[in-house]
């Protein structure tokens, strides 16, 4: 009886809380614009370019190494060539191996990383402050003296081997690969995935060319950000001044072309249907238009409240977690959304999707959703700077971008002058469903006729 009478007065309290008018809750404070740490960058005798940021209270330092190539570098016969270079260098450098470099960044507190990107390579290592002269030598003989042995070539082309079997066993992968296809052809962003015959065939005469062809101080940016103490800088110099100037950077970005595609990859039995539905824009990171159109793409797909989660995960029920996003790299910028639905209910996701890319182009948001996204996108910037490696991210980027530096301290600022004019002049001049690429990878069986208007 004692249960019973107590769920009843529950059920009581809950029906009254229910009835009560709800609150709103109150408004937040104004956004406020990012600060820049102080901080220095001067260039050594050879071109290597060095930036120092002393920041925040914890006494780790972060040091970060940008170097000018990567995948962009790479020629049609030497896909990954880039990563299995960075593989390498981790394996022997001046007169350490493979094991005494991983064991000297453990003792320092940290783990040494050397990996490629498209537009750019990375060697990082983050080390309690106390070691942080330590990590700059170490770097420094992984930079400029690896010594790329034979000996541990067999076993990172089998590791590589194994990760292109995975990544190209899903349906993810798959649509990448096609969708950089269809967006840059033959240019270096079109290509992610070697073949297997491309590894097999590298030999360790092939990465130390690669190596000598693209590495060098010119190409090389230092980021230092944590707590470190002062003489760091006198230690940064006599560890890289030596290092020869290098080759010129090279960088070719690829013309912005956007043309109606679709492309339709049979995946016999799938239960779900993966989408990439997207175009070039020239609306580049220096262009006037990118902050806007990075608001418009928050609104349309780019947030979990966006108009297309709203539509095609909310009330649909087509989708666990579709997303759009502005990829930026060199001078060159692309919009795509990204979805996995149900193969039933994939010709009506991609309706649905383009739906909202019409409605934006014809009509300007709302205030409220404006505000929104403004308010979301201030405080994402803010959080996206309050660590060493988020630092290095935003001032790598500027830099590689030639944003100057305004971009940072105004970031918060110009996103929130963003009007809902803007949004639809943006969304209609950049983003037009009709120069659109659309890869589908399905089970094409089921999926094929659904598809016959968007080919």
């Amino acid at each position: 009886m004692k249960r019973h009478k107590g769920i009843f007065c529950l059920a009581i309290f809950c029906a009254a809380a229910a009835a009560q008018p709800k609150q709103a809750p109150p408004p937040g404070s104004a956004p406020k614009p990012f600060v820049i740490p102080p901080r220095e960058t001067f260039t050594l005798k050879n071109g290597m370019k060095v930036t120092m940021v002393q920041y925040g209270a914890i006494p780790v330092a972060t040091l970060s190494a940008r170097i000018a190539f990567g995948n962009a570098n790479e020629s049609g016969n030497q896909v990954w060539l880039a990563d299995l270079l960075c593989a390498l260098m981790k394996e022997g450098a001046g007169a350490r191996n493979g094991v005494q470099i991983a064991e000297e960044a453990a003792r320092m507190g940290g783990q040494l990383d050397v990996s490629a990107r498209l537009d750019y390579s990375v060697g990082e290592i983050q080390v309690l402050s106390e070691f942080a002269p330590d990590a700059v030598r170490l770097l420094s003989d992984i930079l400029q003296r690896p010594t790329l042995p034979a000996s541990e070539l067999e076993r990172l082309r089998a590791d590589m081997l194994r990760r292109l079997s995975v990544e190209l066993s899903q349906p993810q992968s798959l649509a990448e690969q096609a969708f950089a296809k269809a967006l840059y052809g033959e240019h270096p962003y079109g290509r992610m995935y070697p073949t297997e015959a491309m590894l097999k065939g590298y030999g360790i005469d092939d990465v130390r060319k690669f190596y000598q062809a693209n590495l060098g101080a010119r190409r090389t940016h230092l980021y230092v950000v944590g707590r470190f103490d002062a003489g760091l800088k006198k230690t940064i110099t006599q560890a890289f001044e030596s290092w020869a100037t290098g080759p010129e950077i090279v960088r070719d970005p690829p013309k912005t072309v956007a043309k109606k595609q679709f492309v339709l990859i049979d995946r016999p039995g799938a239960e779900q249907s993966t989408l990439r539905i997207g175009l070039q824009v020239t609306a580049i990171p220096t262009s006037r238009d990118a902050i806007p159109l990075s608001v418009a793409d928050g609104i349309l797909g780019g947030s979990f409240g966006s108009r297309i989660t709203a539509n095609i995960r909310e009330q649909k029920g087509y989708t666990y977690s579709p997303r759009s996003t502005l990829v930026n790299r060199y001078h060159t910028s692309s919009w795509a959304e990204y979805a996995d639905v149900t193969t039933k209910s994939t010709a009506d996701s991609i309706k649905e999707i383009f739906y909202e890319i019409d409605r934006m182009r014809k009509e300007a948001p709302t205030e409220q959703e404006l505000k929104g996204i403004q308010n979301y996108m201030s405080g994402i910037f803010v959080l996206r700077n309050s660590s060493n490696a988020g630092i290095i991210g935003q001032l790598a980027f500027v830099d590689i971008q030639g944003l100057g530096d305004d971009y940072l301290r105004t970031y918060v600022q110009k996103v929130n002058s963003v009007t809902r004019q803007d949004l639809q002049r943006v969304t209609e001049t950049y983003l037009d469903p009709g120069k659109m690429a659309l890869v589908v990878v399905g089970d094409k069986a089921k999926i094929e006729d659904s598809l016959k208007p968007y080919r």
